[in-house]
């Protein structure tokens, strides 16, 4: 096994279960089946979670958590609403929130379109919330998606994976209030 597969292989083994990302030596080795009482989508998507990861890596990040989960607030009906940060990684001095987009087949569109204006939102609560958790208020960050295209044609394939760096602002997310305007 070469050392990007044994990687691999312990990346998919820790985003199974795990919120944070320690220290793993390369040498380490796991099974890369998913698990098959989870929906194909759920597989789908941790896959694409460990083909960012090791990207991410090989591109100079260094990952400090994976699936980081907390409550953002509440609905309209009261129920609780929780926000996922799927990779929060560092970037040189910058702290990087990644939200990574798997699909099969980009036919229809592209991963990224999915990260709508209302997740951005959400990513962007859960963030202030872990940097203010963790007393990272005045250290840079910015948000980033990892979009994931893995063929179903041809599982042997290499997926095809793309780095967007900057994807959105805390300013292009704010809501916008109308302002009345009054004709003479």
């Amino acid at each position: 096994m070469t050392p990007l597969q044994c990687l691999f292989a312990v990346c998919c083994s820790l985003f199974a279960s795990a919120v944070t990302i320690p220290f793993v030596d390369s040498s380490q080795t796991t099974t890369l089946f998913a698990d098959s009482s989870k929906p194909e989508r759920h597989n789908l998507g941790k896959r694409g979670e460990a083909f960012a990861a090791v990207y991410l890596e090989q591109a100079g990040y260094r990952l400090v958590a994976a699936n980081f989960t907390l409550p953002v607030g509440r609905n309209l009906r009261g129920a609780v609403v929780n926000a996922e940060i799927d990779l929060v990684a560092y970037d040189g001095e910058t702290l990087c929130f990644v939200e990574v987009k798997t699909r099969a087949s980009d036919w229809f569109a592209p991963p990224q379109i999915n990260v709508d204006r209302r997740k951005q939102r959400q990513i962007a609560r859960a963030a202030g919330a872990y940097r203010s958790m963790f007393g990272l208020e005045d250290q840079p960050y910015r948000y980033d998606v990892v979009t994931v295209v893995l063929s179903q044609e041809e599982p042997e394939s290499s997926p095809r994976i793309e780095l967007l760096r900057n994807f959105w602002t805390e300013a292009s997310i704010r809501k916008r209030h109308r302002q009345e305007r009054y004709y003479e």
